[in-house]
């Protein structure tokens, strides 16, 4: 009993991380209605606390709060259901609770997130709270979390995921993979909302940093996904080489202590030589067709740096040609910080410098951490100690990771020490 106690809370947590969107997905396929689902999922998790505490985990966690959720929609319907509606009701209540009794036999739920993620993405669907609602309803992230990232109040966040599963489900939007007549408007949101869930993932740190690799492995997931689908699109086999490229040099992002350990000082002997391998594969099967965008672009990025496995140094060349071509295509400040930052490598860091300084005036740049970040680098190599001193403080005070504020503080002492 003590074990069954303490394994209920585990086991929930490991179903809610992997199973989460999988089961809204499959819940809401029939009834369009995604808020409803996920009403009862999270009813079904609540069950399941109590009952696995006291009975055990049962052998497959997923059918069992898949059943469970499923009665918990029909009971719903019963209790808010008119007349006029109880007939197709019933239909699917007979439906969804035979396919309840044969998940709990065969343990194998079809996985339709990403037929969740298109219709997320439909144009009926507002274009900016697509990819909000993806990570809602692919991953569980709640309101809150979302509204940060996307910097907006968590009521207002709340309203307009509330709004768009309410579209969904008075306008019907199919659950299903789109024809190629559909894709172009439609593939773009579901891969900015799969690159969105890996760099959630990505940027965990200090104890959050197993807990989020879950998010870089679900990404890769759907990326792959995509991409098997849509082996012709060139975007889709760039944004999984540039995830794989990333995810590759996980180990090496952190020391045995946690230290944080920046790219160009990282041991290539710990990068995941196979899939930096898989992912300059796709992305020379992406270079090969027409059509370019800022994944394949950004993958090139992340394969020159992947050159220092074999030469010794990254290509800062290709990368600063790279980053040029991304500034002129979308004007980003971002970008213009990693064109500097290149362009230091290669021609020193008062041309650097020069870069950062036109950028400077950047409202966006204000509380932008790697700005100020490459900007003290760079001011510290010139030998300015003053000015370096203060970019060195804002960047410490910006950085949220831990690491990364000790690795800056070390560097500003070894400016203080001459």
């Amino acid at each position: 009993m003590a074990e069954a106690a303490a394994n209920a809370p585990r086991a929930a947590e490991a179903a809610a991380r992997q199973s989460y969107g999988k089961l809204v997905a499959y819940l809401a396929a029939r009834t369009r209605d995604v808020a409803a689902a996920e009403d009862a999922l999270s009813e079904a998790f609540a069950a399941a606390l109590a009952d696995w505490h006291a009975n055990g985990v049962p052998d497959c966690p997923e059918a069992w709060l898949l059943a469970v959720a499923r009665r918990r929609m029909i009971d719903a319907v019963r209790r808010a259901g008119t007349r006029a509606g109880a007939s197709a009701h019933l239909l699917m209540m007979a439906d969804e609770l035979q396919a309840a009794e044969d998940a709990m036999r065969d343990m194998d739920i079809p996985d339709r997130r990403l037929a969740l993620m298109f219709a997320c993405a439909h144009p009926a669907i507002e274009a900016g709270i697509r990819a909000p609602l993806m990570l809602q309803t692919v991953l569980g992230f709640d309101a809150a979390r979302i509204a940060s990232a996307f910097l907006v109040s968590p009521a207002a966040m709340s309203q307009r995921l509330l709004r768009a599963k309410t579209k969904i489900r008075q306008a019907g939007i199919p659950f299903h993979i789109p024809a190629a007549s559909e894709l172009a408007g439609r593939l773009d949101a579901v891969l900015a909302a799969v690159y969105a869930v890996f760099s959630e993932g990505w940027s965990g740190h200090g104890g959050l940093e197993d807990r989020r690799a879950g998010l870089t492995e679900e990404a890769i997931f759907l990326g792959r996904l995509v991409a098997a689908l849509f082996p012709q699109e060139p975007e889709a086999l760039g944004l999984l080489s540039l995830m794989l490229h990333a995810e590759a040099r996980r180990a090496a992002r952190r020391t045995a202590e946690g230290e944080y350990v920046p790219l160009a000082e990282q041991d290539t002997a710990l990068w995941d030589g196979a899939m930096v391998d898989e992912a300059e594969a796709l992305l020379a099967r992406a270079s090969r067709m027409e059509g370019g965008g800022r994944y394949q672009m950004e993958a090139a990025v992340q394969s020159a740096h992947a050159v220092r496995r074999i030469a010794g140094s990254a290509d800062w060349r290709a990368i600063a040609a790279i980053y040029a071509h991304l500034l002129r295509v979308s004007g980003s400040p971002v970008v213009a910080v990693n064109h500097a930052a290149a362009v230091a490598e290669m021609e020193g860091p008062d041309a650097g410098l020069a870069l950062l300084d036109a950028v400077a005036g950047d409202a966006r740049l204000e509380n932008y951490q790697p700005f100020w970040a490459a900007r003290a680098s760079l001011l510290h190599r010139t030998g300015a100690r003053v000015a370096a001193d203060e970019a060195y403080a804002r960047a410490i005070g910006l950085e949220a990771d831990p690491a990364v504020r000790r690795f800056l503080q070390r560097r500003r002492a070894m400016l203080a020490e001459g």
